[in-house]
This record gives structure tokens, sequence and C-alpha cells, in this order.
């Protein structure tokens, strides 16, 4: 029963009656398609279906299968799973399911026999050339139009020794970018045939080896919907999954049916023997069946109210996403989707770490209210497959619930959004922001010091996909979101940005420096704060969304990496490079006898400074600071200066180690031009004198050893 060996002028129940003859009772576990000797087991969940069909497609395009399966209730049901087995099907067979059951919205049921659904644990997509969410949204068949799964056998790749790298977060820096982004600009170098895929992310593995990064971390691979979104635009972000077991079609450079699947592992195992692990922004927060008015794709096909958080009379979607509907990780079927998806990109795929998009969601119960011990999250946490596994959480949610600092578990690390907003107001010189920004420095004690966790709980950020380029920080005061046809509407207003005095961009030579100077201060605090660092990709080469804080629907030169700005910015480009190299050779050294947050900041020798030695201004007028830290292990001192004034300020310095005759050595001064203002640690250059100006806009780090 060859995949190729019917035509289509054969009719559908001449088909259907040969693959019945044969097909067996199949079973429920496990869930998808699963290749074994002689065939492949199809499984789905669908309490209160009347009737499910297997598709079987020859080619991606088809109008109509070339093989359809009845299942039958009496032998094909076990429980609440309906299965089969099915002869001579092979890896690669493009499969979709229609199901039958009640229309019903008041009790929370959406059966439409006429849709093609993926299979929710379908581990491969493709994409017929006409995809139609509309047509997923109308009346009417859409097998033409329809996303499909595809079967696919793990085993049937050579991994060549490959294995999850289990970095320690200690020793964790993390670059969050884009797939296609990354290599899509004509600039990039990159064949035009792999521009913006897995192949090409590849290619420029080098690059991300000697910028000095540990772990890329990707926005959602996740098969999504480009089609969710205003119409005429495009889903670039990819906020949008219809698929939490198979990689994103279009971003693989090869078009048959397994092709994704094998160039996704292609590209982390290339990641990893460049010594890169590969952290996944998952979104398993809500999907790209929207509200009630979205269309029918997979999820709500096969058990609508076991998927989603209802409204009270069901008809509708609890929105706490901001996306439309919202699942509801609080149901046995969806948690266990949640942790074999997970189980499946880091048995199969070697994933390094997942990123939690609105994890906060997860806490959710089916009537919306946060619970205390959501199940799962521990779920997830106590996973011995899972275990050594980065779990990242962005601890908040789109209806108000925020839990940086208060997140479950133990093993959790959490975007740190307070030392996002601290950092911003502090350069951008508002007041009362110094004693926050120093509590951020440190590791942010008062937000998570009550838990004696590691310090590496923060994830320390200043931009992320979500909001402003580093760039676009300091050059725009507010958004500009026009090109997004929302009337300037969308992103968020409180971006505390300030364009350094001329709003956009300028020839001004002046203004051009001081905006060179405060990337460079955002950066230098990001990645010597006591936490885990995460950089934005192309905030080393200064890349601009020209103001656009909501870039989630351009796929265009707005949001591509321009290669061209590696040239251009050659200067921070070093300054990152160093400053990576130094936090590396740092934290290694620091592995052996880790501390936890508190026991760190109580045992370190430090001091707080102000323009005075031991007498920091916090006062709510106050826009420098400095501190001092003696690093035992490294026989050293580190003395740190943040000039947020508009003015040039001199800072007291102690004799150097304590010691007379020792001198102070400069490592970083953001306000000399480059090679000046970050140096080789072996060639920093010898202080004279009891004191330092620093000029304004400035970050200075000095040490001296002990």
């Amino acid at each position: 029963m060859g995949r190729k060996d019917m035509t289509r002028s054969q009719g559908a129940s001449r088909v259907t009656a040969d693959v019945e003859h044969v097909s067996r009772e199949g079973k429920s576990s496990p869930l998808g398609a699963t290749v074994s000797k002689g065939g492949v087991n199809f499984s789905v969940f669908s309490k209160n279906a009347t009737g499910v069909e297997l598709l079987l497609f020859d080619d991606t395009d088809d109008a109509r299968p070339a093989r359809t399966i009845r299942l039958d209730p009496a032998t094909n049901r076990t429980y609440h799973y309906w299965h089969v087995f099915v002869p001579g099907v092979q890896a690669g067979q493009i499969y979709g399911y229609r199901v039958e059951g009640p229309s019903d919205f008041a009790r929370g049921m959406r059966f439409d026999p006429a849709k093609v659904l993926l299979d929710p644990y379908g581990r491969s997509v493709v994409v017929p050339k006409d995809y139609s969410r509309d047509a997923a949204s109308r009346e009417g068949g859409n097998a033409s139009t329809a996303m499909k799964s595809v079967v696919v056998d793990p085993s049937a790749y050579d991994w060549e020794g490959d294995a999850p790298l289990k970095r320690p977060s200690s020793r964790t820096i993390v670059y969050e970018m884009h797939v296609r982004g990354f290599t899509r600009h004509p600039s990039s170098g990159v064949a035009p045939e792999k521009r913006g895929t897995f192949a090409g992310l590849i290619e420029k593995v080098p690059y991300l080896q000697k910028l000095g990064i540990t772990a890329v971390e990707l926005l959602p691979v996740f098969q999504f919907d480009a089609q969710d979104c205003p119409r005429g635009k495009v889903n670039y972000w990819g906020y949008a999954p219809v698929s939490y077991f198979a990689p994103h079609q279009a971003y693989s450079s090869r078009r048959e049916p397994l092709g994704p699947v094998d160039e996704f592992r292609d590209m982390v195992k290339a990641l990893h023997r460049a010594g890169i692990e590969v952290i996944l922004d998952v979104v398993f927060n809500h999907t790209a069946e929207g509200n009630h008015d979205g269309p029918t794709l997979c999820f709500r096909g096969f058990e609508n109210e076991a998927y989603y958080i209802l409204d009270s009379d069901k008809s509708s979607y609890s929105n706490y996403t901001g996306c439309g509907n919202t699942l509801d990780a609080s149901n046995p079927i969806v948690r266990r989707m949640v942790v074999d998806s997970l189980h499946r990109w880091v048995t199969e795929m070697h994933v390094d770490g997942f990123r939690f998009d609105l994890a906060s969601i997860l806490t959710r119960d089916a009537n919306g209210t946060p619970v205390a011990n959501p199940p799962v999250l521990w779920d997830i946490e106590s996973d011995p497959v899972l275990a050594g596994t980065k779990l990242i959480a962005e601890a908040w949610d789109a209806a108000g619930l925020y839990q940086v600092g208060n997140f479950i578990g133990d093993s959790w690390k959490e975007w740190n959004g307070q030392f996002r907003d601290d950092a911003r107001s502090f350069f951008r010189g508002e007041e009362g922001s110094v004693g926050r920004f120093a509590d951020r420095l440190i590791g942010s004690p008062e937000i998570f010091g009550h838990e004696e966790r590691e310090p590496e709980q923060s994830v320390n950020f200043v931009t992320c996909h979500d909001g402003f380029t580093l760039n676009d920080l300091v050059s725009y005061d507010e958004k500009h979101n026009e090109a997004n046809g929302e009337d300037n509407r969308d992103g968020a207003n409180d971006n505390r940005s300030w364009n350094c005095g001329v709003e956009g961009p300028t020839d001004d030579p002046m203004v051009e420096k001081l905006r060179n100077r405060q990337v460079k201060n955002f950066l230098a605090v990001t990645l010597m704060s006591i936490g885990m660092p995460m950089i934005l990709m192309g905030d080393e080469v200064r890349q601009t969304q020209h103001g656009n804080n909501n870039a989630y629907c351009q796929d265009n030169e707005t949001s591509w990496f321009d290669w061209t700005l590696l040239k251009k910015h050659a200067d921070l480009h070093r300054f990152v490079t160093l400053l990576n190299a130094r936090r590396m050779l740092r934290d290694m050294e620091h592995e052996r006898g880790r501390l936890s947050l508190n026991q760190m900041i109580r045992q370190a020798n430090k001091a707080w400074h102000g323009v005075k030695l031991n007498q920091p201004d916090w006062s709510s007028h106050s826009h420098c600071l400095a501190f001092s830290v003696e690093i035992a292990k490294e026989k050293m001192l580190i003395h740190m200066i943040l000039n947020a004034y508009w003015e040039p300020l001199d800072f007291e310095l102690s004799p150097a180690g304590g010691k007379k005759g020792n001198q102070w050595r400069r490592w970083i001064d953001t306000s000399l031009d480059s090679p000046h203002d970050i140096v080789e640690w072996q060639a920093s250059q010898g202080v004279a004198g009891v004191t330092y100006r620093a000029e304004a806009r400035s970050v200075v780090v000095l040490f001296a050893d002990l």
C-alpha cells in the first residue's frame, strides 16, 4: 500500500473499503502517530466525538484524501481515545482528521466534521501553498487549504553522539533571537534558499561562538499560523501555535514533509558542537484558534471544553492572554500534552531548555483563578526526563497577574522585568531610581532573596523582542508603530526611553556619541550584574526597528538582522565580545562551591559609595552610584562607578586593595572611544590619583590585585 499507488480518479468509497479491510484496532497509547514494524499506530483524544475519520493524503495540496479510514467506536475506541493501526504506512505520510460531534456552543462543544484537523501530537506539519485561515473559520470543507500532520520516525536520525549540554546557569549568557530574522536580510551572506531558516542559522554559528554567548533563546519555533494577525500583515514573531510537537515548516529550507524535523536537528547539533545551548520560547498559554470567531485548526475540533478555559456560558473564551483564548493547563489532557511536548523536544530534538511565555497562565485553574500549587508546574519541575533542563518563566500574564519573585517551584528562573525597568529609569536620569537599581545590580535580593535560591534565578535583561531594541531605547521618546496598521495604539506606552535630545535618526555627532555610550552602559550592567544575563539579537550592533516597539507583524527589514551594521558598529560588537569573555572566565572560576544569592551577598566584602567613599546618596535626587566588592577567590578588588548625571563627576577612590603602592587599573570606561572603552583584561592601564573623573552618562570599572 504505497503512498502513490492510487490515482485521484478512484472513488473515496472504494479506497476506504480497501483500507478498512486491512486496518486494525490499534492502541490508545502512545498518542499521536507512532511508527512500528509493519505500519503506524494513530491515537487521538476526543471525549464527546461521535465519529472520527483518519485521512491519508498523497500531497500537501490535495483537495481530498487518497484514503479515508473511518474509526469504529466499538473496536477503535478505548475510553476517550480513538485509535487505529494502519499497515504499510511509513514515516513521511501526510495525514489529518475529521471529527463528528455536537455543535452546541452553550455546552462548549464546537465539533465541525467538515474541517481537516491537525493531530495535537503530530511531530511535523505541512502547509499547502493556498493555506487559508479564513477557510478554517467559515462553514464548509477545507481539505486543500488546511495544514496537515506528517508521520515521523523519531529514531531515524543520526545524532552522532550529541546530547543536551546541561551547562550550569552560572555559566550561561542568553542571546534572544529570531530564526528567520537572523539570516533573512540580503546582507547576511547566506544563500537565498537558506535565508531565514534553520540551515541559515547553522552558517552563522561561528558568529555566535565568537560573540561569546552560550545559549540561544529562539522565539517560537513550534508550528504557528502566520495568518493569525491583522489582514495584510504576517505573524512574524510566531506567538500563534497550532502544534506543540512540530517545528515550524517555513523555517526549513527543505520542502519534503520530513525536512523541517531533520533540519532543526541539524541546527541543534551544530550549535552544540560550538558549545551553545538551545532554549525554546514556548507558548503553552493560548493557540492560534483565537476566540469564538476563530478558525477550527486542531484542538477545538477535537474537544473544545478540555483544551480551553471557557467563560461561564461556555460559548466564549476566557482571555487572560490578550490573544483570544487561554489553554486550560489545569485539565489533565492539557497537562499531559504540555509535559509530553517538553519530553519530545528534550529527548527527540535535544533541546536544552524552555522559556515559558506568559507562564503565570499555567497557575490558573479551569475558572481562571490562580492557585497556590498549580499541578502542571509541579509536573514539569519534578519530571525526571526534564531534570537538568533550563526552565525560565515569564512570570506574568496579560490579565494583570504578576509573579516575579513568587513563581512556584525550586528550579525555575524568572525574567526580571524590574531589572529592565529600573536600569532604564536610572540611565535616563529618573529621580528616585538609584536605590532600586542598586538592588538589581546585586541579584535583586529585595525580589528573590526570601527564597534562598541561586543568583541566576534572576534573568537580567534591558531589552527583548517585545519592545524597543537597545538602539531605539536611546533614540526615541515615543513608540512609532504606524506600520502595524493600528494607528499606533498597539505596543507598550511605558518604555522609559530617552532619545538623547533628538527623536529618531540624526547626523549630530554629539547625539550619536551619547547614544553609543548609553548602549554600552546598558550592556555593561546587564553582563556584570548578579544573575543570568540575556541580550537581544542585534543589540550588539545597534539594530533598529525605527521606533516600532511591537514589531510582531513586521516580517521585513524592520525586524531582520542587518549585517552591514557589524562593520558600522564594530566598536560596540567588540565591547560586547570582551564583556562576554570576561564574564565567562569569572563564572567558570566561581562555579565550584556555589552559594545562594543571600549567601553570596552576606559573605561578599562590599561597600556602597557616592562621589565620596562610603557615602552613597540614596536620595530621590541622586543620579550616581559606586560600589566596590572584594572577590576573594581571585584576590581582586572591583570598583564600579555609574554616573547617570548630565555632568562629569569626580569619585573618590580608596587605596587600591587597601594597600599603599597598589594601583587601580581601568578595564571599562564607556565615555572613551574604542578601543579604550574596554580593553583586554591583561592589557588594562594603571590609573593615577585618588579620584576618578567619570564623564556624564558613563560606566567605569576599575580593579586592583589584593
